[in-house]
């Protein structure tokens, strides 16, 4: 192989060729880009020189060379995060590594900035949570997907990518028998009743300037109080009075009568004094105008307490109404009217068929997530009115059948999107509105578009009006889910209530059950809920993403704060702490979720806890481990008494190991103050923890607090671009590429306009490109 300084003539310019073609502003490879790849990356990649088997020089022609893609990546993505050259060289300058980058981009990847290719993602199925959300929201079904279905399986992280999100005979089958279940509890036939209205104690209050309520009314104070409820359907009505009786644990003879008005007649007396009872009822019946009508009590001392008595007084818990008792208005059970929307079927044949199509349309719409089309909506119907004419079978019967078919479909299981040339790779297109509904939705919400989003999308208007739609869906309790699905999966936090940890052998406790006292289910819980409760504060109140790293607060409760030694944190409710400086707690590196599931069983571990960093929070992984690797366990049996940090020393002498170990071992190290579970400790096997170190981009540090520091400053960058990929994938259903690399790097640049804020990252993704558009299946190279 000739050396890369006597390049052929013909390579050259072959390579001056193709610069010449691109735009003026464009790196010149001969001027611009061959001398930095001399400089810095030659003399241990060319020359017959290969380390970490990598040659740049091993081409015949420059277009043998731009082809190798798997090579230019390799170098976009080191030298773009300051990998290489190692730090122990000679370092590009920033404008070099732009200019290479650039390079590249332009003329390897051919990128188009200004209109990136948004990609194409597998058609998806719905995961487990999806599904049991979607049902939830469409039919109001409380559905176990996990005791159901089997487990999904993952790509790049989450369980959220349509490559992996295929379907089997097998799994046919149980989403079939979900679908029966599911429609069993959804849509059955129900009785009319007359209906029953509620009103709470508290809603009546006394005539100003009194402030008396329902809620409290002393037998020895006379008092009215005054409620006011509009009737649709006047009548006869049932009033029953719900109340129970305080003031005293003991028997007393303190009596009073509480008498019922109804439009300021008397409906009725009832003698009220000591009862232990949680609740007692009374009821009378009272005629109810059609309008506003006024129910009132009123109390008056009947007998007073004797001397040794505490007087006694009432409390209004609820009042119902039902009626008109004659039945010539009755209702449906709630949960009926999710279906049966306009009530119980109707007698005549036809009006049957006509409610029948409206039923299914309202149904396979939202089920869809589309407008469904008069063919499938006709074979619907015809479905529903052949199961209705079976024996015994009934209207609602009918539209069950109907309605399992509809969740058995495929349009509702995997979420399509329509496009004009579906095999064509060349073709990219924006999204039609229902399909940007869907995606918006299944991001934030994990589930189908709501009526909003629907009818926006059925007016066209969905895309002029989404910055307000994305604030409200991050405004919505549906958007906690998007919090535990995307942190659940980035951050492990859905792991750290499962993950085999021995307390006993972490803490030296001998006993079980003491063990678990220390640590257990509820400080389990409470570590997960710590991190989700930080991301949503950061993201609900759009403060900056470097708050993971840097925040002087936490979330805990009393379990916790008493885990990590914080005092003054009462209750089992989650509450926003501030941290004492001696804490050794703020930010993610301290949280116990993150520490606890990058620790093995019996001891911490800094390989995983640096992997982990290194892949979830900087966006560089480091390759696979050799195999054959000797385990620390080995190297702690000749060295019984050797801290973490010896053991580790020990572990990658040899060679094979010590590359990757220089990038996994400083970070892990960084956390060994805190131990398996999370606890933080000062010393190990007697011996002061050392958590100094180097990062192999050069940054040196001496704890956990100049590591988190780092994140925020030198590799700001890194962690923005890796937040933002993290994100895109789950988002997309796809793992990030080489051509979503403008899309990265236009949110990162408004992230460092911005100061990080995290819903930048959110705008960003759903304004971009490919969350936007797509292109037709196939390859483009």
């Amino acid at each position: 192989m000739p050396p890369h300084s006597s390049i052929s003539a013909v390579c050259l310019a072959a390579c001056l060729s193709l610069c010449c073609q691109a735009a003026s502003a464009a790196p010149d490879f001969k001027k611009d880009i061959e001398p930095i790849l001399s400089q810095y990356c030659y003399d241990c990649h060319a020359d017959g020189v290969a380390k970490g088997d990598f040659a740049m020089d091993d081409y015949k022609t420059l277009e043998e060379h731009l082809a190798d893609m798997p090579l230019w990546l390799r170098v976009w993505d080191n030298s773009r995060s300051q990998l290489m050259p190692p730090s122990n060289k000679k370092q590009p300058s920033d404008e070099q590594r732009r200019l290479l980058a650039e390079w590249i981009e332009q003329k390897v990847f051919k990128l188009d900035r200004d209109n990136p290719d948004p990609g194409r993602v597998t058609i998806r199925r719905m995961n487990r949570q999806e599904y049991e959300n979607t049902v939830k929201d469409l039919l109001g079904v409380d559905f176990d997907a996990e005791d159901a279905l089997p487990p999904d399986d993952t790509g790049y992280g989450f369980d959220t990518i349509g490559d992996v999100l295929s379907i089997s005979p097998m799994l046919m089958e149980k989403y079939l028998a979900a679908a029966r279940s599911i429609v069993s509890q959804a849509v059955r036939p129900q009785q009319a009743t007359i209906p029953v209205y509620s009103i709470a104690g508290e809603k009546f209050k006394s005539a100003a300037p009194s402030k008396k309520t329902g809620k409290y009314l002393p037998f020895n104070q006379g008092a009215e109080v005054i409620s006011k409820y509009v009737i649709d359907h006047p009548g006869e009505y049932k009033v029953t009075v719900e109340y129970k009786i305080g003031g005293s644990a003991e028997a007393s003879d303190h009596t009073a009568t509480l008498t019922t008005l109804v439009n300021g007649k008397e409906a009725g007396d009832e003698s009220v004094g000591w009862d232990n009872r949680k609740s007692i009822t009374f009821s009378t019946k009272a005629p109810l105008t059609d309008g506003e009508n006024l129910l009132s009590f009123r109390i008056a001392e009947k007998s007073p307490p004797k001397e040794d008595d505490k007087p006694l007084n009432m409390s209004l818990l609820k009042v119902s109404l039902q009626g008109p008792l004659d039945g010539r208005h009755k209702v449906y059970p709630r949960d009926y009217y999710r279906v049966f929307f306009k009530g119980g079927p109707p007698a005549d044949a036809k009006e049957r068929e006509t409610y029948a199509r409206e039923i299914l349309r309202r149904i396979s719409d939202r089920a869809f997530r589309r407008p469904v089309d008069e063919p499938t909506l006709d074979r619907l119907v015809n479905l529903a009115q052949l199961a209705a004419k079976e024996p015994k079978a009934t209207f609602e019967s009918g539209i069950a059948h109907a309605t399992t078919a509809i969740l058995a479909s495929p349009r509702f299981l995997f979420r399509a999107e329509v496009q004009p040339e579906p095999d064509n790779p060349g073709k990219v297109v924006p999204l039609d509105e229902f399909a940007l509904a869907s995606r918006l939705s299944y991001f934030l919400w994990s589930s189908m578009p709501d009526a909003e989003l629907f009818e926006l999308a059925k007016k066209g208007e969905l895309r002029t009006n989404l910055d307000d739609e994305i604030d409200r869906m991050l405004a919505d309790p549906k958007s906690q889910r998007f919090i535990e699905n995307f942190v659940g999966q980035w951050l492990l936090t859905r792991d750290v209530e499962g993950i085999n940890v021995d307390p006993r052998r972490v803490l030296g406790i001998k006993d079980l059950s003491e063990a678990f006292k220390v640590f257990g289910a509820r400080q389990r819980r409470a570590m997960r809920l710590e991190t989700e409760s930080l991301f949503a504060y950061i993201l609900k109140e759009n403060r900056s993403a470097l708050e993971l790293f840097t925040a002087d607060y936490t979330f805990m409760n009393e379990h916790l704060a008493k885990f990590y030694g914080i005092a003054g944190v009462k209750g089992d409710s989650m509450q926003k702490v501030s941290l004492p400086k001696d804490s050794h707690r703020g930010g993610i590196f301290t949280h116990g979720s993150l520490l606890v599931v990058t620790s093995n069983p019996t001891r911490t571990s800094p390989v995983k806890r640096g992997l982990f960093v290194l892949d979830n929070l900087l966006g560089t992984p480091a390759p696979p481990a050799p195999p054959n690797v000797p385990t620390l366990e080995e190297a702690k049996k000749a060295h019984k008494n050797a801290t973490m940090r010896e053991m580790m020393e020990i572990h990658r002498e040899k060679p094979l190991c010590a590359s990757c170990h220089a990038r996994m071992d400083p970070i892990g190290l960084a956390l060994e103050n805190f131990n398996a579970v999370g606890m933080y400790r000062a010393e190990e096997n007697g011996k002061p923890i050392d958590t100094a170190g180097t990062l192999i981009t050069g940054e040196t540090f001496s704890s956990v607090e100049e590591l988190s520091r780092i994140m925020t400053t030198s590799r700001r960058k890194d962690f923005y671009r890796c937040l933002v990929s993290k994100m895109l994938t789950y988002a997309l259903g796809r793992g990030t590429e080489y051509y979503d690399a403008p899309t990265i790097d236009r949110i990162v640049a408004d992230l460092e306009k911005d100061g990080g804020k995290l819903r930048t990252v959110v705008r960003g993704i759903i304004h971009s490109a490919p969350f936007q558009k797509r292109r037709g299946d196939g390859s483009l190279r």
